[in-house]
């Protein structure tokens, strides 16, 4: 692996690992069970490799460069990213009745939290962006560009589908300590208040333009 190719990881598997949206959804399906936040992290990377195409593509230079359409984008987000903060806080003020673990996890669909995840990746206005602009930081002059993108848009999901399934784990590890009554409210009223408020911040930001 060339010079290029190692910091582009780099920086790479620490802007994957920046807690946001992505992080605190799938936290929050990981405590509901295994199954639930490997999912959710799996959408997550489903997500960045629809931004790391339209990247790849061009196409996300079109957004960005189109004002309406970034706002849009921008105000769709910000929506969904609050109203799942939103659910999640009604969920600590009004929880619902105890399931045995199997009908739980019955009720948690894990086509539910792929979609969940997929969506709060793929709705983040500021994704395309930030591929746009490092993408061709690390692609070398007189390189072939589709085969360079191409292989730095992998890295960017190979290592998302390493992190955040790590996560889900860890919180199921966790999870004998994270799902007591107490904890788990605590965790969940962290995690809805912190999407509830990267929601409002996204659509505060779309109005103000």
């Amino acid at each position: 692996m060339d010079a290029q190719l190692l910091a582009f990881t780099g920086v790479a598997a620490g802007m994957v690992a920046m807690p946001g949206a992505d992080f605190a959804v799938v936290v929050r399906n990981a405590l509901a069970s295994r199954s639930s936040g490997v999912a959710c992290a799996v959408g997550v990377a489903g997500g960045l490799l629809v931004h790391t195409a339209l990247a790849v593509a061009g196409l996300a230079a079109v957004l960005v460069a189109v004002p309406v359409l970034f706002r849009t984008l921008q105000i769709a987000g910000g929506i969904y990213i609050l109203y799942l903060g939103c659910r999640a806080l009604h969920s600590v003020i009004r929880p619902a009745p105890a399931l045995p673990e199997s009908e739980e996890k019955a009720t948690d669909g894990i086509g539910r939290c792929l979609r969940q995840g997929f969506l709060t990746n793929v709705l983040n206005p500021k994704a395309p962006v930030l591929f746009l602009s490092l993408l061709p930081q690390f692609v070398p002059h007189g390189a072939p560009v589709l085969p360079r993108t191409l292989l730095l848009a992998s890295i960017v999901v190979a290592l998302a589908l390493v992190w955040f399934p790590a996560v889900a784990l860890l919180v199921d590890r966790l999870g004998h300590w994270l799902r007591r009554p107490r904890t788990a409210r605590t965790v969940e009223g962290v995690t809805g208040t912190a999407l509830a408020g990267l929601g409002v911040i996204l659509v505060a930001g779309s109005a103000s333009h």
